[in-house]
């Protein structure tokens, strides 16, 4: 099964946050969760892709950039989108097809907007998707913690299926590169 691992927003003004925004939760163990997951992807010879949104930083400068402290290997493919969607005005769902990639894992931020959105866009295109449940943040909302946005989108969106293909929640201490749907079909 062709595999890509999905890194979206992870840029270094959403993440640190800025004069505005307040940093995302637990941003320093975020970030080494990445690195340890796309050093599995580069051990599996898994390709990376990542997306960045040209909100963020106003789509210029370091702040737009993917977080420096993430070790994004020369080869990955970078798409940048102007919508919550990963997929919408982008090339990300023809890449995808074109390399027959049936299984994505993602990870990135925010939780409640770009991660839920990629995760029930992927499977409704036709890919099986596992989304790294240490391995996405978001910042408080006036009603909700990070950590409730987070362990609430987890357990949503653990077994959400669109017909023939669905999310599972792992984290990255597992093997997501050996991806377990088939064992719940």
């Amino acid at each position: 099964m062709k595999q890509a691992l999905l890194i979206i927003d992870a840029q270094q003004a959403l993440i640190d946050g800025n004069q505005g925004e307040r940093p995302v939760f637990n941003k320093d163990q975020l970030i080494r969760t990445i690195n340890l997951v796309i050093e599995k992807a580069r051990e599996a010879d898994v390709p990376i892709v990542c997306v960045r949104d040209l909100d963020v930083a106003e789509g210029k400068g370091e702040g737009f950039q993917v977080h420096p402290e993430i070790h994004v290997p020369q080869e990955a493919v970078i798409f940048d989108k102007t919508a919550t969607n990963s997929f919408h005005g982008t090339g990300l769902l023809k890449h995808l097809r074109s390399q027959e990639i049936e299984h994505v894992v993602i990870m990135g931020c925010a939780t409640e907007y770009c991660i839920d959105t990629a995760v029930r866009t992927a499977t409704i295109s036709g890919f099986d998707v596992t989304l790294v449940g240490d391995g996405h943040s978001t910042t408080a909302s006036d009603s909700l913690s990070a950590e409730q946005i987070i362990k609430h989108h987890n357990r949503t969106l653990h077994g959400h299926y669109n017909v023939e293909h669905f999310s599972v929640v792992r984290n990255a201490e597992e093997d997501v590169f050996h991806p377990i749907h088939d064992s719940y079909r």
